[in-house]
């Protein structure tokens, strides 16, 4: 039987890796690029990846759209639109099966409650590859099909989710739901920019657009506001990475000018100072059970927040830029990996007690890093990944694998 962390992506990641189109490009770090020249172009990722892109959406063609209306747990203290997910590293306690469940660190429970979780996931897999294969080719079939799960899990009173996580990773008997779970909508990041793409091909009407984007809007509302939302903001590691990435990016899709600013700041005064050590590694990553995922997963998310509160925003600053008083820059934390996503074999800390052997990937900090900094070593790198990671429990923490929809303007 197939394990929950398969449930559905393996055709997917099969695609990515098996098709022709899914090229992996030599490492020409020392290619000369003039000042002008792009380092890569939207027509450039479209040709790299329009085999395993177009092998994915033309499934995804015949998928119905599937939200959290479709699955209940019974731990949940939520109801049937209220997303519910339970603790990654919460385990049942072997001694009292009937008490508060336990702490792994690092490893997840498969028999923790998933489904609302995989079908977010699957949605986020689903809008963007079919946007991608759009902007690829101008069929229209799949801006209508990515509008169905738009409509389904944004707009339809039936299916719609509520726009909040007050149940997210709970922990029986612990909690009904905690803050932390919000990283489990950082995957609606990705379709938000597809959403952007969407939106100009009249797949949805402007009543409807405008009734996803106050959704979102609600969303953001609430995590900035309620004590789940509060909570995460507050995480001093990844996890506040992941709520300012979210943040910026509903804002940006919603124009919130004011919470984007808010964002700036945040990366400013509490993420770069908080997070980054003086060698450009993240201490507070590397202190976990799988140091090598989490520094990844970390970089990337960084990553986005400065490719969205820099680029998508008439008033932004420049966060690539941006230097602590000792004149480190996000750039650091790039550098300090690179060698190590280059060749893993040289990593000095522990081994990764989960996954090693499925990483790294195409990581979207040196696509963004690399066009930010003009440095081609790192989109050289970036062209010889792997596009999609190979298992499902990688794909839960690389919340962009559609570069199209990024480097396509919106």
């Amino acid at each position: 039987m197939m394990s929950r962390r398969e449930f559905g992506w393996k055709a997917v990641a099969a695609a990515a890796l098996a098709s022709p189109g899914a090229r992996f490009y030599g490492l020409d770090a020392e290619k000369k690029v003039s000042a002008h020249e792009p380092l890569i172009t939207a027509r450039e990722i479209a040709e790299m990846d329009r085999g395993w892109v177009l092998a994915a959406a033309n499934k995804y063609l015949t998928e119905k759209p599937i939200t959290i209306t479709a699955y209940h747990s019974p731990r949940s203290k939520g109801g049937r639109h209220d997303y519910f997910s339970e603790g990654d590293y919460w385990w049942l306690n072997p001694k009292d099966p009937g008490g508060p469940y336990i702490r792994r660190d690092g490893y997840s429970d498969p028999a923790n409650f998933n489904s609302d979780r995989e079908a977010l996931i699957r949605m986020s897999l689903q809008v963007a590859a079919l946007m991608s294969a759009y902007l690829m080719t101008h069929d229209i079939r799949y801006a209508r099909h990515a509008a169905l799960h738009m409509k389904a899990w944004f707009l339809d009173p039936a299916t719609k989710m509520n726009p909040s996580l007050t149940y997210a990773q709970a922990i029986w008997g612990i909690t009904p739901g905690r803050g932390i779970g919000i990283i489990d909508t950082l995957h609606l990041v990705e379709v938000t920019r597809a959403a952007m793409h969407l939106h100009r091909t009249g797949a949805l009407t402007p009543d409807e657009v405008a009734g996803v984007k106050t959704w979102f809007a609600e969303y953001l509302n609430w995590m900035r506001t309620s004590k789940n939302g509060r909570d995460e903001e507050a995480a001093k590691n990844n996890h506040g990475s992941s709520w300012v990435a979210q943040a910026a990016a509903f804002a940006a899709y919603t124009g919130n000018e004011e919470c984007l600013a808010f964002c700036r700041e945040r990366f400013k005064s509490a993420l770069l100072p908080t997070q980054l050590a003086p060698n450009g590694s993240f201490p507070l990553e590397l202190r976990r059970t799988k140091p090598y995922s989490y520094s990844l997963f970390d970089l990337d998310v960084l990553a986005i927040v400065c490719r969205i509160a820099s680029l998508d925003s008439p008033a932004a600053d420049d966060l690539w830029q941006f230097a602590l008083p000792d004149g480190d820059r996000y750039k650091n934390a790039v550098d300090f990996m690179y060698p190590y996503i280059k060749d893993k074999s040289k990593w000095p800390y522990r081994q990764d007690v989960e996954y090693w052997d499925d990483l790294p990937n195409r990581q979207p900090s040196l696509l963004f890093a690399g066009l930010a900094y003009r440095e081609p070593k790192y989109i050289a790198l970036w062209k010889m990944l792997p596009p999609m990671p190979r298992t499902a429990e990688i794909i839960r923490n690389f919340p962009v694998r559609q570069p199209l929809l990024w480097i396509t303007p919106v």
